[in-house]
């Protein structure tokens, strides 16, 4: 019996958007096990903590079984060693995201010979779509719901409009 292949699909995931759970669903179909890990990046200044974007992560991925949801503040390849991950999921939207992830795959890799990095391209429909873009649009007071899960939706627009008190 063939052991289970374990993904990690990292992210900062500030907030999670519709493309992200578009890779998850996909990444959830080609590996038993996807584990969605929220990384700390230190040169962000996050909207939301950790804990908050883990429970949107888990209330907007409910329905895949086999999606986990967890935090690290480490290096991603010590993670996915520390996990016994075989992949590392990441969604590319244009060549310019491509770059900067191929470089972090060499690195990770080096770190890690035992993880590969999986690059899964973005549906059409979701090119465009970034959480920078969901924060510009949702603190101007533009409606996001198109963007984010439903099931978070009003959440976040509250959080990102300044309502949230």
């Amino acid at each position: 019996m063939k052991s289970e292949i374990i993904a990690v699909c990292p992210g900062s995931f500030d907030p999670i958007t519709v493309g992200h759970l578009d890779i998850i669903r996909r990444a959830s179909q080609m590996f038993q096990k996807v584990v969605v890990v929220v990384m700390t990046n230190n040169s962000k200044t996050p909207s939301f903590s950790v804990e908050e974007r883990m429970e949107m992560i888990r209330k907007t991925a409910a329905d895949i079984p086999n999606v986990e949801v967890d935090a690290y503040g480490g290096l991603l390849a010590d993670y996915t060693r520390k996990r016994g991950a075989k992949a590392i999921i990441k969604g590319l939207r244009a060549m310019s995201d491509f770059e900067y992830e191929f470089q972090m795959a060499l690195t990770n890799k080096k770190l890690n010979p035992e993880a590969e990095t999986v690059f899964l391209t973005t549906s059409s429909e979701y090119m465009y779509l970034s959480s920078s873009m969901v924060k510009l649009i949702g603190s101007m007071g533009g409606n996001i719901q198109e963007f984010v899960p439903a099931a978070i939706h009003e959440d976040i627009q509250r959080r990102l409009s300044g309502k949230d008190a």
